[in-house]
Protein backbone atom coordinates (compact mmCIF):
# COMPACT_ATOMS: atom_id res chain seq x y z
CA UNK A 1 0.00 0.00 0.00
CA UNK A 2 1.33 3.42 -0.88
CA UNK A 3 0.67 6.58 1.06
CA UNK A 4 0.69 9.79 -0.95
CA UNK A 5 0.82 13.32 0.42
CA UNK A 6 -2.36 15.34 0.29
CA UNK A 7 -1.87 18.30 -2.00
CA UNK A 8 -4.07 21.33 -1.51
CA UNK A 9 -4.54 24.27 -3.82
CA UNK A 10 -3.97 24.74 -7.52
CA UNK A 11 -0.92 23.69 -9.51
CA UNK A 12 0.19 21.14 -6.92
CA UNK A 13 1.55 17.78 -8.02
CA UNK A 14 3.41 14.72 -6.81
CA UNK A 15 5.19 12.63 -9.43
CA UNK A 16 6.65 9.28 -8.43
CA UNK A 17 9.59 8.67 -10.75
CA UNK A 18 9.25 4.90 -10.44
CA UNK A 19 5.93 5.09 -12.28
CA UNK A 20 7.30 6.81 -15.39
CA UNK A 21 10.98 5.83 -15.56
CA UNK A 22 10.43 2.96 -18.03
CA UNK A 23 8.72 5.35 -20.42
CA UNK A 24 11.45 7.99 -20.03
CA UNK A 25 14.26 5.48 -20.65
CA UNK A 26 12.61 4.55 -23.95
CA UNK A 27 12.14 8.23 -24.87
CA UNK A 28 15.06 10.10 -23.25
CA UNK A 29 14.46 13.22 -25.35
CA UNK A 30 11.25 13.81 -23.42
CA UNK A 31 13.21 14.35 -20.18
CA UNK A 32 14.69 17.70 -21.26
CA UNK A 33 11.30 19.42 -21.56
CA UNK A 34 9.34 17.36 -19.04
CA UNK A 35 7.08 19.68 -17.09
CA UNK A 36 7.68 17.98 -13.75
CA UNK A 37 11.38 17.27 -14.26
CA UNK A 38 12.30 18.64 -10.83
CA UNK A 39 10.32 15.77 -9.28
CA UNK A 40 12.65 13.28 -10.96
CA UNK A 41 15.47 14.02 -8.54
CA UNK A 42 14.74 11.86 -5.47
CA UNK A 43 17.44 13.62 -3.48
CA UNK A 44 20.00 16.38 -3.69
CA UNK A 45 22.80 13.95 -4.65
CA UNK A 46 20.81 12.86 -7.70
CA UNK A 47 20.67 16.51 -8.78
CA UNK A 48 24.42 16.86 -8.17
CA UNK A 49 25.02 13.78 -10.33
CA UNK A 50 22.82 15.22 -13.08
CA UNK A 51 24.68 18.53 -13.01
CA UNK A 52 28.05 16.72 -13.09
CA UNK A 53 26.94 14.70 -16.11
CA UNK A 54 25.87 17.90 -17.88
CA UNK A 55 29.29 19.37 -17.22
CA UNK A 56 30.99 16.56 -19.17
CA UNK A 57 28.47 15.52 -21.83
CA UNK A 58 26.08 17.04 -24.31
CA UNK A 59 22.59 17.60 -22.95
CA UNK A 60 21.14 14.60 -24.76
CA UNK A 61 23.81 12.11 -23.64
CA UNK A 62 23.79 13.51 -20.08
CA UNK A 63 20.02 13.01 -19.94
CA UNK A 64 20.39 9.41 -21.16
CA UNK A 65 23.09 8.69 -18.59
CA UNK A 66 21.04 10.22 -15.76
CA UNK A 67 17.93 8.27 -16.76
CA UNK A 68 19.96 5.05 -16.61
CA UNK A 69 21.03 6.00 -13.07
CA UNK A 70 17.43 6.80 -12.12
CA UNK A 71 16.27 3.52 -13.67
CA UNK A 72 18.86 1.67 -11.58
CA UNK A 73 17.53 3.41 -8.46
CA UNK A 74 13.97 2.43 -9.33
CA UNK A 75 14.77 -1.20 -10.09
CA UNK A 76 17.47 -1.98 -7.54
CA UNK A 77 17.65 0.24 -4.48
CA UNK A 78 17.38 4.03 -4.33
CA UNK A 79 19.37 4.34 -1.12
CA UNK A 80 22.19 2.17 -2.52
CA UNK A 81 22.39 4.38 -5.62
CA UNK A 82 22.30 7.51 -3.44
CA UNK A 83 25.09 6.07 -1.30
CA UNK A 84 27.13 5.23 -4.41
CA UNK A 85 26.78 8.80 -5.67
CA UNK A 86 27.82 10.08 -2.23
CA UNK A 87 30.93 7.91 -2.25
CA UNK A 88 31.94 9.10 -5.71
CA UNK A 89 31.43 12.74 -4.72
CA UNK A 90 33.31 12.36 -1.43
CA UNK A 91 36.33 10.85 -3.20
CA UNK A 92 36.29 13.19 -6.22
CA UNK A 93 35.64 10.30 -8.59
CA UNK A 94 33.93 10.75 -11.94
CA UNK A 95 30.19 10.15 -11.74
CA UNK A 96 29.17 7.63 -14.38
CA UNK A 97 26.44 5.03 -14.64
CA UNK A 98 29.03 2.25 -14.66
CA UNK A 99 30.73 3.46 -11.47
CA UNK A 100 27.42 3.94 -9.67
CA UNK A 101 26.13 0.57 -10.84
CA UNK A 102 29.26 -1.23 -9.66
CA UNK A 103 29.10 0.30 -6.19
CA UNK A 104 25.31 0.02 -5.81
CA UNK A 105 24.86 -3.55 -7.06
CA UNK A 106 27.96 -5.17 -5.61
CA UNK A 107 28.03 -3.25 -2.36
CA UNK A 108 31.68 -2.38 -2.96
CA UNK A 109 32.62 0.62 -0.90
CA UNK A 110 35.13 3.15 -2.19
CA UNK A 111 36.16 4.08 1.35
CA UNK A 112 34.18 4.49 4.53
CA UNK A 113 34.28 8.08 5.79
CA UNK A 114 36.24 8.65 8.98
CA UNK A 115 34.20 8.58 12.15
CA UNK A 116 33.87 11.99 13.78
CA UNK A 117 33.59 12.36 17.53
CA UNK A 118 32.45 15.59 19.13
CA UNK A 119 33.37 16.14 22.77
CA UNK A 120 30.71 17.12 25.28
CA UNK A 121 30.27 20.83 25.91
CA UNK A 122 31.17 22.13 29.36
CA UNK A 123 28.13 24.25 30.25
CA UNK A 124 29.73 25.61 33.44
CA UNK A 125 31.74 28.00 31.23
CA UNK A 126 28.50 29.82 30.44
CA UNK A 127 27.57 29.99 34.13
CA UNK A 128 30.93 31.60 34.94
CA UNK A 129 30.51 34.06 32.09
CA UNK A 130 27.09 35.09 33.33
CA UNK A 131 28.34 35.52 36.90
CA UNK A 132 31.22 37.72 35.70
CA UNK A 133 28.73 39.88 33.79
CA UNK A 134 26.49 40.06 36.85
CA UNK A 135 23.57 38.45 35.08
CA UNK A 136 23.51 35.15 36.98
CA UNK A 137 20.98 34.78 39.76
Amino acid sequence: METLPRLRGESRHHIEYRHIIDWLVRKPGAFANYRYRSDLFPGSRFRIAYDALHGRHTSRSADKEYLKILHLAARENESAVDNAIRQLIDHDKMITFEAISEIATTGVSVNVPAEVTIPDVDISVYDRLLSVLGVAS
